[in-house]
């Protein structure tokens, strides 16, 4: 029988591989990268290829993932994350309500929700997911949002309000990341500071000893 894995494992540097060409480093670099540097999440963010090319890439990704000791999510699409053995799923306000997903998928994966404002915190208390994800904390050029920056005062208050874990997003970076952790999110979900770094594992490594809360020094 295939199980949910833990939640606790949920923690540090969570890398969303996004397959958006503008950035420096393309999804494979993005994910050897994330995975070398210690992250202990990944999740597919594939809004460029077709279904055939997207479920090769997660089906490699969550073996590569597995090996690493990491957990694979998917980003909206639980038919993909299924059918590629992912551990996850990560919806959108916008998206699918978890609600409405199947019971194999609830049984199989884990389930993360985005949230915007606190009222969308509150509301999630009362939903089946595991863990919400909030923001953007930061301004960030990686994603278009309506949301103005939340700041770490909303962030403070969110994992206050959210009664299970809660995963920082948008305009994360070494600058910030001790902040971002004092607020008490379990994870930070990070983008460009891994897609458009010039060593994305070194970043990753990096932006995890500063979340876990144990800086090293740059190599």
């Amino acid at each position: 029988m295939v199980t949910r894995p833990a939640i606790e494992r949920v923690r540090g540097v969570y890398v969303l591989v996004d397959d958006d060409p503008r950035w420096r480093n393309d999804v494979r670099a993005q994910l050897e990268g994330a995975l070398s540097g210690g992250a202990a999440v990944v999740q597919l963010r594939l809004k460029h290829l077709g279904d055939g090319d997207a479920l090769s890439l997660a089906r490699e990704a969550r073996r590569r993932a597995h090996e690493a000791g990491a957990l694979l999510f998917v980003n909206d699409r639980f038919d993909l994350a299924l059918l590629a053995g992912a551990d996850g799923v990560h919806l959108g306000q916008d998206d699918l309500a978890p609600e409405r997903l199947p019971a194999d998928a609830r049984a199989r994966l884990l389930v993360g929700l985005s949230t915007h404002t606190l009222e969308q915190v509150r509301e999630s208390r009362a939903r089946p997911v595991d863990y919400v994800a909030f923001g953007p904390v930061f301004g960030t050029a990686s994603k278009t949002s309506e949301y103005a920056p939340r700041g770490l005062d909303r962030l403070r208050e969110a994992v206050a309000l959210a009664g299970r874990p809660l995963v920082a997003i948008g305009g994360i970076s070494a600058a910030n990341a001790p902040d971002v952790r004092a607020c008490g999110a379990v994870a930070a979900a990070l983008i460009s500071a891994i897609a458009d770094a010039s060593d994305p594992a070194e970043a990753t490594r990096y932006l995890g000893a500063l979340l876990l809360g144990s800086p090293p020094g740059r190599s």
